[in-house]
């Protein structure tokens, strides 16, 4: 059973955009994050050529390495967008909100 100000916060206009926007944002990057995934797992499935290719003739190094670290790389940097956003646009509606449904 849901308290009276449980109740109000969830009825509040203010948190349902909160909600819709986080929920927008989260489903968003990790969709970016398990197309780059599966992207880089289908290439390797169906076209191992591709990343097997030398970079530059003459160099070690294959196409799938940086291919591979970009992967990573963009999980960390979506990481880093999801956070700096909720540190600072969540937050700040968070607290709005629970200012104005505390003193309700």
């Amino acid at each position: 059973m849901a308290s009276e100000l449980t109740q109000r916060i969830q009825q509040n206009p203010q948190y349902q955009q909160l909600l819709k926007t986080r929920n927008t944002l989260g489903w968003s990057l990790t969709i970016v994050v398990l197309l780059a995934y599966y992207g880089f797992i289908a290439i390797i499935a169906f076209d191992k050529s591709l990343f097997a290719t030398p970079v530059a003739e003459g160099w070690f190094t294959t196409w799938g390495i940086p291919a591979g670290f970009g992967v990573i790389v963009l999980t960390i940097v979506l990481t880093a967008i999801y956070v700096q956003k909720a540190n600072r646009d969540f937050d700040r509606m968070v607290e709005e909100i629970l200012q104005k449904e505390v003193k309700s």
